[in-house]
């Protein structure tokens, strides 16, 4: 039964003895790790269907208005003219973030009627049923609570699910990796000769790094310890080496991410990693190879964020040093988490938790704000609008801002890891396309790489455009304000993509005819503009925040599970059974004709 509370101690204490033994803990993983882990039950977790959006009454109608609009003719410079309070309808302010949606094709029809769509299909029922910690991860039946990462240490007690209070958690979590991380920070953490940490490396994949690597290239104007990180994901040895390149053992401190410490690439690399710090370590002088020495070193160079206790005092690493987090955290949404341990060493306490209260302060404006008024809903709308009424196949986010260079990145894996989905959760087929391909660059870069498709494509690719007024590196060029120059092009992008340019216009510029054609721009290519102040650690928690309740949003309407990632697994497994094929001819042989051919190659080339 979700959301259910136990009412006393010793229920509490044997659901959490029941679960560590059924997940292979043999300790309690609140004494060190300071996580309990929460209930969980062998069955699918009992939520209703899905509602078949397709179905609705608000669907059928969105269909009829999207073709009405095809045949009257979609034109944003005629809709702008007709109406001049469009862009005030279209326009909404959430946090310290500006959201200007009005080169949206919408009209003020489409938007009832995508907020008609979202109360058939119980969007706001199914936020709500998130936010209270309701088992609405069905495959796994497990809740997801990745905003209770984000919600202050006043709401101890206000939110109980299966038996804990989950923000009370949360805090005894967060305040041991702040007081650990302001000991690394001020130098009373030290490496084994005594020398203060310099050097932060971070091991993880998937969501255990592309959230961290993204916020920490954001936020570097924010990092003030004298302390840099570099980020290990890749198995490819290759990836390894270059990030080690000029590191010095003695002032490294690693930080190995992995929530059951046997994620097979970051158990790999970490190995790898300890063998290369021992190894450094001896021909410095700085120990003497001995078993004890040995574990020494690795006491003061390693720590964990994981709840597998045991194996991580196996690895070496004292439990005391171990970080954990919850089952209700999936990877993708845990940044805010204990994962994001190399932030909080790099930025410092204080400004982690601002980057948790701009997450927070999202986390609560789409959960108080009316539909018709709510950005973030209806961003997600609008992507359901553009995928399943207009066919589109891919989304665009093109931040304005060098230092969210990774951000496209970190949203691929949280969009299309959450929604690339075909059964709906409860195991029925899905009705409609879901997820879109979510890809980008930073401006100025894209402008001279793939905007020309953008523009004058045949498909249609929505886009978000993200830039803020202040810059941390201001600059002048001839009096030209750069930063001013950068603006110029985020604004005018989107005014191109919208309103394009005629073939008379082109003409009265004295273009030869022949040419005309090439130089027109049809226009009508939907963007969002998002504009925020400066991009500071809060700035970044809304932006995240943003992108995970529109994922929701989207998942909700397609009534699919977007916190399960079951797709990843197949080709895992596979990857073992393959592995020994390089050397054993009876495992190639159980291969396909095609995956023997590509080990015969590798065979015949490997050195």
């Amino acid at each position: 039964m979700v959301g259910r509370r136990l009412g006393a101690d010793w229920q509490r204490s044997l659901i959490v003895v029941l679960t560590c033994a059924r997940i292979g803990l043999s300790e309690y993983p609140g004494v060190h790790g300071g996580v309990r882990p929460y209930a969980e039950e062998d069955s699918m977790a009992t939520v209703a269907a899905p509602i078949d959006a397709t179905s609705t009454a608000a669907w059928k109608a969105l269909e009829a208005h999207q073709e009405k609009l095809e045949v009257e003719g979609i034109d944003l410079k005629a809709w702008f003219a007709a109406d001049p309070e469009r862009v005030n309808k279209l326009s909404f302010d959430a946090g310290d973030l500006h959201f200007d949606l009005s080169k949206n094709l919408v009209t003020d029809e489409t938007v009832k009627l995508l907020c008609d769509l979202a109360r058939e299909v119980k969007l706001e029922e199914r936020r709500d049923a998130m936010f209270s910690g309701e088992h609405i991860n069905t495959t796994e039946d497990r809740a997801v609570l990745h905003t209770a990462l984000r919600r202050p240490a006043t709401e101890r007690g206000q939110l109980i699910v299966d038996g804990q209070d989950v923000v009370a958690d949360v805090h005894e979590v967060l305040d041991r990796m702040y007081a650990f991380a302001e000991r690394v920070r001020s130098g009373e953490w030290k490496g084994v000769t005594g020398k203060k940490i310099e050097h932060l490396v971070s091991i993880g994949i998937g969501g255990s790094d592309l959230g961290p690597v993204m916020a920490y290239e954001a936020l570097r104007p924010y990092a003030d310890a004298g302390i840099d990180c570099r980020y290990i994901s890749n198995i490819d040895p290759n990836d390894q080496a270059e990030k080690l390149k000029g590191l010095d053992p003695e002032t490294t401190l690693v930080i190995i991410v992995s929530k059951t410490f046997t994620t097979l690439e970051t158990l790999t690399n970490a190995r790898e990693v300890k063998t290369w710090m021992l190894e450094q370590l001896k021909a410095q002088g700085a120990i003497d190879g001995s078993d004890e020495q040995n574990a020494e070193a690795v006491a003061k160079h390693f720590v964990a964020v994981s709840t597998a206790l045991e194996k991580v005092e196996a690895f070496g690493i004292d439990p005391a040093n171990a970080f954990g987090f919850w089952n209700w955290v999936g990877g993708r949404y845990s940044v805010d988490s204990a994962v994001g341990l190399s932030l909080i060493v790099v930025l410092g306490p204080e400004r982690f938790q601002q980057f948790l209260e701009g997450f927070h302060a999202i986390d609560e404006y789409f959960c108080n704000t009316p539909l018709e008024n709510n950005a973030v809903a209806l961003m997600g709308l609008l992507n359901v609008w553009y995928v399943n009424f207009f066919g589109s196949k891919s989304h665009a986010v093109l931040p304005y801002c060098q230092y969210l260079h990774r951000f496209p990145a970190y949203l691929q894996q949280l969009t299309m890891e959450s929604n690339g989905k075909h059964v709906r959760w409860n195991g029925s087929a899905v009705t409609s396309d879901t997820g879109e391909i979510f890809w980008g660059e930073p401006g100025t870069n894209g402008q001279h790489a793939f905007y020309q498709l953008l523009h004058q494509g045949t498909v249609v690719v929505p886009a978000d455009f993200i830039a803020f007024a202040n810059t941390a590196n201001p600059a002048t060029d001839s009096g030209q304000d750069v930063h001013e120059l950068f603006l110029g092009n985020f604004l005018a992008q989107t005014k191109a993509l919208a309103f394009g340019k005629t073939a008379d216009e082109v003409r009265a510029e004295g273009t030869p005819e022949q040419i005309v054609p090439a130089r027109c721009f049809e226009g009508n290519r939907p963007t969002t503009s998002i504009f925020g102040d400066t991009l500071t650690p809060f700035a970044l928690g809304e932006l995240i925040a943003l992108y995970e309740h529109i994922t929701f949003v989207e998942g909700t309407v397609w009534g699919i599970d977007s916190y399960d990632q079951w797709g990843v697994e197949l080709g895992k497994q596979l990857a073992k059974q393959i592995t020994p094929a390089f050397h054993d001819d009876a495992a190639k042989a159980e291969q396909d004709a095609s995956t023997q051919a590509l080990i015969e190659f590798y065979r015949a080339h490997r050195k």
